[in-house]
């Protein structure tokens, strides 16, 4: 039986099913199916070098800073804002200015799922403008700005977000390499 669609154009119910093709052959299953499991992506190498940087991130904010960028790019292991977030905020707490700086800017500009927070940046900002940080006394001055106008920091925040992300993979850098079977630090 057709269904009647929005201007009345006959139209068919929407299966339940979808036809995937991968490396088992063909099938039909069911819409809500994933075929993609991000951790199998990850080699066994890629893994004990996390690994690694995890236990020193517990200890060194250079590491903790290095894993929450990692963790931001999905480079050497699976994309997750929330960790990169945490592991920033470690390094961030633990007194690294360029950690202080990116948390910043996380909240003042939002990390996907998490809407931006202008007064939690200012915290974030006004750490590391007080220890010189140039970049964190202008963007200081956005988050200032933005609590006071909201309408004025929306357009401030559409304008310069396609801008911010890109800014991740080119404007922080790691601070740690991995040879041989330990990381090291610049």
């Amino acid at each position: 039986m057709a269904l009647v669609g929005l201007y009345g154009c006959a139209s068919t119910p929407q299966s339940q099913t979808v036809r995937i093709c991968d490396d088992q052959g063909c099938s039909d299953r069911p819409r809500n199916s994933s075929t993609f499991t991000p951790e199998s992506s990850i080699s066994p190498e890629e893994k004990l070098k996390i690994q690694q940087l995890t236990a020193l991130a517990e200890k060194d904010p250079r590491a903790a800073f290095d894993l929450g960028l990692r963790y931001f790019r999905g480079d050497g292991i699976t994309r997750n804002t929330y960790q990169a977030l945490t592991w920033m905020r470690h390094a961030a707490e633990h007194g690294d200015v360029d950690a202080q700086l990116a948390v910043g800017r996380f909240y003042l500009m939002g990390l996907e799922e998490m809407g931006s927070d202008p007064a939690e940046a200012e915290s974030w900002l006004s750490l590391a403008a007080s220890k010189g940080n140039q970049e964190a006394q202008n963007l200081l001055k956005q988050a200032q700005e933005a609590k006071k106008n909201e309408v004025e920091y929306r357009r401030w925040l559409n304008l310069y977000r396609p801008y911010w992300h890109g800014y991740w993979y080119s404007g922080y850098a790691y601070r740690s390499y991995w040879r041989g079977s330990s990381w090291y630090f610049y």
